[in-house]
């Protein structure tokens, strides 16, 4: 072992992933348990051990060097390993399998998880899963820093598939929902010139899907739309969408069930220039461990039995 490794210990990597994915020392420390000059000493360890800085000040915080973005795909996936290999160890211990973790869209979470997991518990690998929703960008970052060991959602940007791979499982599009009955449904003319009579629910800024609303409503000269609620809550659009006149921009998944079920329906837009891929991210450095393994092709049979409906 060269003295470079023998000076880098596990909590440099832990304090580095954690002020990585904080984008600050004081949110790091804080969820470290330690003190801010502490996670400052450990950053400057690790510099000094590696020869380059990690980061750099940015106006009043700081930001990831390009030296640090390398670092942090290896450091973050050590930082699995190890997790994994903890894991591993106490579960023989214990005969307890280690959780496998996985970001899912809500449109996954809703369409294809219910399905994937039925057929995934048929197999008996007794392993524990743990599910997790919420904007793309978040599951991704967990993701990078092995927090997550999958995420199953819309292709990201290529810009955010650094150190990633997809693995495309079927295309979906965005769809205009609102509840049974809405007056819109029976509109002569076009939608587009009534939506801003109403409560629009969007997708957050933080989602995959957001540049694609906003370009086709803006080509759809409805670019300005005064009345909004950004939510990625689909327990929340659901309930809020079947008790008023709101407008619901959401991928077509999530509310499938509801509009085969007669409780929501879809204006009448062609939206299909908003279609994107669905399917598979994972980290290209990781190895999947069996049951994730098993996870993973329940998933695409799951995928693929919804692909068939659409």
């Amino acid at each position: 072992m060269s003295m470079l490794d023998a000076r880098i210990k596990f909590r440099h990597l832990q304090t580095f992933v954690e002020v990585a994915r904080q984008k600050s020392v004081i949110k790091a420390a804080g969820l470290l348990h330690i003190s801010q000059p502490a996670v400052t000493k450990t950053i400057r360890e690790l510099e000094e051990a590696l020869g380059v800085s990690v980061f750099e000040r940015d106006g009043r915080g700081i930001r990831i060097t390009r030296y640090g973005e390398v670092f942090l795909r290896h450091a973050g996936a050590a930082l699995s390993a190890l997790r994994q290999g903890l894991d591993s160890v106490s579960q023989e211990r214990s005969g307890e399998a280690p959780p496998i973790r996985i970001g899912a869209l809500p449109t996954v979470s809703t369409r294809i998880m219910p399905r994937a997991m039925e057929l995934f518990l048929r197999e008996e690998t007794w392993s524990r899963i743990k599910i997790v929703t919420g904007e793309n960008a978040v599951l991704l970052e967990q993701l990078r820093v092995g927090d997550l060991d999958l995420v199953v959602g819309r292709l990201a940007s290529p810009d955010n598939m650094a150190g990633f791979s997809f693995e495309h499982l079927y295309s979906e599009q965005v769809v205009f929902a609102v509840r049974a009955g809405h007056p819109l449904l029976s509109a002569k003319q076009s939608v587009f010139s009534d939506l801003s009579r109403y409560t629009i629910l969007m997708p957050t800024r933080g989602s995959i899907i957001r540049p694609f609303v906003e370009s086709f409503l803006i080509a759809n000269g409805a670019g300005r739309l005064p009345n909004q609620i950004e939510t990625v809550s689909d327990s929340f659009g659901r309930a809020f969408v079947r008790a008023s006149d709101a407008i619901w921009i959401i991928s077509a998944g999530v509310v499938a069930g509801d509009v085969d079920d007669g409780l929501l329906a879809l204006l009448p837009i062609d939206t299909s220039e908003t279609k994107g891929p669905v399917g598979l991210t994972v980290r290209t450095d990781a190895v999947p461990t069996l049951p994730l393994s098993i996870l993973m092709q329940t998933i695409r049979e799951a995928a693929n039995e919804v692909a068939k409906k659409l």
